[in-house]
Formats: C-alpha cells, sequence, structure tokens
C-alpha cells in the first residue's frame, strides 16, 4: 500500500478467463461496460466499499480474480438494483455482484458454514422483528462468527449516515412475518 492505495501488480494476477467466466454465468456483458461510473455514483454504499461497484466492473475486465472475490464490496452490495437500473450499457451490475458472490464461495475465499450463519441470523432477526434489523444481525453473527470486530471500522461512517439504526423497528404485521418464517424453516432441509 503507498498512500493509502491499494497496488496491484496486474499482469502478475491476471487471470485471461476471468471475464468470460463472470459473463457466462452472470448473462452480462462486462467487457462491455466503459467506466462511466454511474453504477458507482448510484450506490448507496459505495462509500464503505473497499472497490466502487465501477472498480470491480474493471477489475473484471482486468482478470483481477483474486482481488474481486476477497473484496468486501461484493459482499457489502444490497442488491437494491441501482447501480443496473443507472447503467447505459444495461448491464445488471447487481447480478453480477452476485454471480461474484457464488464463485468466491467456489474459490474458497468465505467458507459455507458462515453463509448458512448469516442466512439463519438473518431469519431470526426478520422473525422477531418482522423485518431485518441489521445493527443486530451484524452484531449477532459477527460473534456467532468468531469474528467480533469485523466491519467495526464502517460502523461510524454507516450511523452517521443513517443507514443503520440503533435499535429495532417493530412491524405491523410481525407475528404473521414470524409464523412464514417458521413455516419455511420447518420446510429447510436438514444442515450440518
Amino acid at each position: 500500500m503507498k498512500n493509502g492505495q491499494n497496488l496491484l501488480r496486474i499482469q502478475e494476477s491476471r487471470d485471461a478467463g476471468f471475464v468470460e467466466r463472470v459473463e457466462r454465468e452472470s448473462g452480462q456483458r462486462v467487457s462491455q461496460c466503459y467506466q462511466c461510473g454511474n453504477c458507482s455514483a448510484s450506490c448507496a454504499y459505495t462509500h464503505v466499499y473497499d472497490f466502487p461497484a465501477n472498480q470491480i466492473m474493471r477489475l473484471i475486465q482486468l482478470g483481477q480474480k483474486d482481488v474481486i472475490l476477497r473484496s468486501r464490496s461484493i459482499w457489502l452490495c444490497a442488491q437494491c438494483q441501482a447501480c443496473t437500473t443507472r447503467c447505459p450499457c444495461n448491464i445488471d451490475v447487481a447480478r453480477v455482484m452476485e454471480t461474484l458472490r457464488v464463485l468466491a464461495v467456489e474459490a474458497g475465499a468465505v467458507t459455507q458454514k458462515d453463509i448458512q450463519l448469516f442466512y439463519d441470523e438473518f431469519l431470526k432477526s426478520v422473525a422477531a422483528f418482522g423485518r431485518v434489523f441489521e445493527t443486530g444481525l451484524l452484531a449477532s453473527y459477527n460473534m456467532k462468527s468468531g469474528k467480533p470486530m469485523t466491519d467495526a471500522d464502517l460502523a461510524p461512517q454507516v450511523l452517521r449516515k443513517g443507514k443503520l439504526a440503533l435499535l429495532p423497528h417493530r412491524i405491523r404485521g410481525r407475528k404473521e412475518v414470524a409464523a412464514i418464517v417458521r413455516r419455511f424453516m420447518d420446510g429447510a432441509p436438514e444442515r450440518g
């Protein structure tokens, strides 16, 4: 790192087939991205990404598989579709981010156990509050995964911008939502 910037040795770490694989698995023409920056400008979480969405797209084009699959940006994407809506190339950027998460799991950059733990904690939060309580979800997941300080550096920025609440919002109909979650969990296959 020099002056707080990530330096890449592009030729040494290039995976020439990565862009083709991402395009095939996502169904999107990432190679057509011309770096207008609309995706990053429309993203509510760009300020906490290690690489904004347009840089993720460029890194794909450059074959920087390992950098991308270890990036936290692909996991922070909320799938809100703002990037996709504003893309002049009609690239479904949110779908590309989801594809990158799947590839990260396949590559062992994240464990299936951690993903299952996150999904379980997410559903518990929805069952308890009728919707996800992000702050509680993060705290619970981080503690149970044995990584209590993960993303703690993001808290001041996210709280200051009003992106996370300190207390959960309780909605009407939360008992009905809890019943739906229970039915889902009762019908879900056993996890090991």
